[in-house]
């Protein structure tokens, strides 16, 4: 369905809220895995996906870097989303009266200061916005839920303390996925490119593929490492940069990285979020 967004996660769940703010006009397809939202992209029961592949506090979306090659999808814009955390309970709870709080475990450790300040005891629970389902399932004024508000607002919690993180800027990035790719140059503001690589098991191979963006003026904003099936000798590297694919500096860059590449693909071409540090 071309209205549709897919992502993982419950109704309420940060990737929701990613959801609308970057695609307000959409209907949302709540989707129990990762790799649940990619099938009904590729499925076509939706024509996105949203998904996170990095917070600033936490650092990078474990599998990410195997889901997105292997998707089959393209990247085909980017947002970043603030992570705003608010303790959030049953109606006409006094915050006295919360004891434990639950939440995803990656959001409980970003809360330490405030629980700890409150003698508020963490509790692991799935995720944030089943976390929020649960303690308004359960009704018991002593536990709390650690989420967003939208998950407040659709289980009809109550907010008792809100922006509870530990890191003022605390934000996650996540990538829209389609299934077609679009290389068109959007919007007035900067063009990104992702793309993978995997460099050929010879010296210095690594400083030889990376030569060309610097010598041609790229500048490379990300660039992370993975084993690729559990070998010690196979790297894979993927990689933003500033640029088009069509510009001259960038396709001279590419050139060269391929000499010492035994892979490489474009993940995806887009415009920069304004929201991106």
């Amino acid at each position: 369905m071309t209205d549709r967004i897919a992502f993982q996660g419950e109704p309420g769940a940060y990737s929701h809220e990613a959801c609308r703010q970057a695609r307000p006009g959409m209907e949302v397809l709540p989707c129990r895995t990762f790799e649940d939202a990619i099938d009904a992209v590729r499925r076509g029961e939706a024509a996105l996906a949203m998904l996170p592949v990095e917070n600033s506090t936490y650092g990078r979306v474990a599998d990410m870097h195997r889901l997105l090659p292997e998707s089959g999808l393209h990247i085909v814009d980017e947002a970043f989303v603030r992570v705003h955390i608010n303790l959030l309970a049953v109606p006409g709870t006094p915050l006295s009266a919360v004891k434990a709080a639950m939440s995803h475990t990656v959001l409980l450790g970003q809360c330490r200061g405030f629980l700890r300040d409150h003698g508020i005891r963490a509790v692991t629970g799935a995720d944030t916005a089943g976390s929020a389902r649960a303690v308004a399932e359960r009704g018991d004024p002593a536990l709390a839920a650690l989420a967003s508000e939208l998950a407040g607002e659709i289980h009809g919690l109550e907010v008792l303390a809100r922006h509870i993180e530990d890191q003022s800027n605390n934000t996650t990035r996540f990538v829209v996925m389609a299934r077609e790719a679009d290389t068109r140059r959007r919007g007035s503001g900067r063009m990104l490119t992702s793309f993978m690589f995997t460099v050929r098991n010879i010296p210095a191979a690594l400083y030889k593929a990376l030569g060309g963006f610097a010598t041609n003026g790229v500048n490379m904003t990300k660039l992370e490492s993975y084993m690729v099936g559990g070998s010690f000798t196979a790297t894979r590297f993927l990689a933003d940069i500033e640029g088009h694919p069509d510009d001259p500096a960038v396709a001279r860059a590419f050139e060269e990285l391929q000499f010492f590449t035994t892979a490489f693909a474009i993940l995806g071409v887009y415009p920069a979020d304004p929201a991106r540090p």
